[in-house]
């Protein structure tokens, strides 16, 4: 069993940034690629960035990238979501899920086979 806690989520002012953090308990962090999806009211779970089990590999949704970064620290069981020049339309419930005993990434939510609780992030304009 793989338990995911985000934290970081947080009310902030368009151009603004915040910084995710997902700490994973249990032994297979290092062994999993690990992925951000974000949902909004009304809309499906949309894929925001993954990254590999190394850290070595990462890919982002086109409307995020040059302003998102996802990273990871193995010894910490942590997987983090720098966010910055934040818009309006990026507030949504923000998930971090794991992808067990994965060397590759995955922009398939059905590909994860844990996640979090979620975190709201709100960006006003």
């Amino acid at each position: 069993q793989v338990q995911l806690v985000e934290s970081g989520g947080g009310l902030v002012q368009a151009g603004g940034s915040l910084r995710l953090s997902c700490a994973a308990s249990g032994r297979t962090f290092s062994s999993s690629a690990m992925g951000w999806f974000r949902r909004t009211p009304g809309k499906e779970r949309e894929f925001v960035a993954a990254i590999s089990s190394s850290g070595g590999n990462t890919y982002y949704r086109d409307s995020v990238k040059g302003r998102f970064t996802i990273s990871r620290d193995n010894a910490k069981n942590t997987v983090y979501l720098q966010m910055n020049s934040l818009k309006p339309e990026d507030t949504a419930v923000y998930y971090c899920a794991a992808d067990l005993y994965s060397h590759s990434i995955s922009t398939i939510s059905g590909a994860y086979d844990y996640w979090g609780q979620g975190t709201q992030v709100t960006v006003s304009s």
